[in-house]
């Protein structure tokens, strides 16, 4: 499978290589390419002689060429969805909307402005404010959403006039290297580049000095390290490091009737979303009923190859994060919770792990205070609802929350939770036209809409005096 990183227009396959797994099935399938420092070097050189070029063309005529990489990318969603479930294990179906999405995102950037900004205007002077790009960015996306998490970074910064280089997770590479050698049909040679390496080639990419931007999903100490990294030369950063978002069922609510909305919420990727539910608080009185409702979905859950049909839930994304995952509900065993209906390893030859729910959990257990990233799903009775907002707020996150009840009531302790977003009897919403991020360890920056847009630029004031 002859996938290569896109260097200045030119597909290369590197003179090394790095193994890709099947996580359906833990064992190698295909070989990445991986990318030596003078192959970033290259690649930033390549951005920062295609940056003049591309930053002069017009607002209207990068948008357009942003909706030629979305119908491009149209064409092409099998081909990435198959590669997308070979390497990350998603149900092919899912792919397939990662994929789609990937593409219309081109054109919901697209639609975006940036309009020059009258300040002033008055007898004796007259002051605008236009918007201009950093340079060249660095993309670093995850193995989650490859697809999809790239786009968002890659379509704005380009839309602003910079260039980019992207450099996906190496356990996840192939359907965004592909992806970029597909935009190289529409896009003038140097704008999007791709490399692909561990972590010694994310920080030779970060740390490079013609980098303008870094935007960065990831975890929360490799975030860390890019803004320390960053300050060193003043550079611009935009992190979404995860979360823990934390859903409050409200007194009154019928949890019956909510089980299977919040457990598709917190279930999304297989638990591997950054805005997945991944704690629930819930009053005492209902927390025996809701917690035999998740059970019971649980149970019934249809795990497998996301290739095959009828899968609901493929495997987790490597063998390190299956071991974490069974970690923390080990953890939580140990100190004293139930675990429903038994988390275990399926007869699966890959990283499997059922569906599970915790209940009993003492306070500030890690499977409270952690990210499990995992189909773990911990539930917490409280008394009182100022109990739960204090727990939901008690953690080193503020990524999302949701509040579940009568609206009214939702929208009042919706106000106490500290996080980027709060939903009202739903969770994990997001929209292209909503800026989206987080507070304290979840990052720093926003994403999505004309607010992510703006991330990609920097302010030019034009001030002049009139006699």
């Amino acid at each position: 499978m002859d996938v290569g990183m896109t260097i200045g227009g030119r597909v290369t396959l590197g003179a090394a290589t790095l193994p890709v797994e099947n996580p359906a099935r833990a064992e190698e399938f295909a070989r990445a390419p991986a990318a030596s420092p003078q192959e970033v070097d290259r690649a930033v050189a390549d951005a920062v002689a295609a940056f003049p070029g591309w930053s002069a063309l017009s607002f209207a005529e990068r948008a357009q060429l942003l909706r030629d990489c979305g119908t491009l990318l149209h064409r092409h969603v099998d081909e990435l969805a198959r590669l997308l479930t070979l390497e990350q294990g998603k149900p092919l179906a899912d792919a397939r909307g990662e994929a789609a999405l990937a593409a219309d995102w081109f054109g919901h950037t697209a639609a975006l402005s940036l309009p020059r900004e009258d300040l002033v205007d008055e007898p004796g002077a007259q002051v605008s404010m236009e918007r201009l790009p950093h340079g060249v960015v660095a993309a670093v996306a995850p193995s989650n959403f490859p697809l999809i998490l790239a786009v968002t970074k890659v379509a704005p910064a380009l839309l602003a006039g910079n260039t980019v280089v992207l450099k996906p997770s190496e356990v996840t590479p192939l359907a965004s290297l592909r992806m970029t050698e597909l935009l190289g049909e529409v896009l003038p040679a140097g704008v999007c580049n791709s490399v692909c390496g561990g972590p010694a080639i994310g920080a030779a990419l970060t740390e490079h000095p013609e980098i303008g931007l870094v935007s960065f999903t990831g975890s929360v100490p490799a975030g860390r390290a890019i803004a320390r990294s960053a300050a060193e030369g003043f550079k611009r950063v935009v992190l979404e490091l995860g979360g823990n978002d934390a859903c409050i069922v409200l007194p009154g609510a019928d949890v019956t009737a909510l089980a299977p909305r919040i457990f598709a919420a917190a279930m999304v990727n297989n638990g591997q979303f950054c805005a997945a539910i991944k704690r629930i608080y819930v009053p005492a009185p209902d927390a025996a009923r809701l917690t035999s409702a998740l059970a019971d979905l649980a149970a019934a859950a249809r795990l497998g190859d996301g290739l095959l049909t009828g899968t609901e839930y493929g495997p987790l994304v490597s063998r390190a994060q299956l071991d974490r995952a069974t970690a923390l509900v080990a953890q939580a065993r140990t100190a004293g919770a139930r675990i429903l209906p038994g988390a275990r390893t399926p007869d699966l030859p890959g990283h499997f792990l059922t569906p599970t729910v915790v209940t009993d959990l003492p306070r500030g257990t890690r499977l409270e205070a952690e990210e499990q990233f995992a189909p773990v799903l911990p539930v917490f009775a409280y008394d009182t609802v100022e109990e739960a907002v204090a727990r939901a707020n008690g953690t080193e996150f503020g990524l999302g929350g949701s509040v579940w009840g009568d609206e009214e009531h939702a929208v009042s302790v919706a106000t106490g939770l500290d996080c980027g977003t709060v939903w009202i009897n739903t969770h994990g919403a997001l929209r292209a036209e909503a800026p989206f991020g987080g507070r304290r360890s979840s990052g720093m920056g926003t994403e999505y809409g004309y607010w992510g847009l703006l991330e990609y630029t920097r302010i030019k004031v034009c001030n002049i005096a009139r006699p």
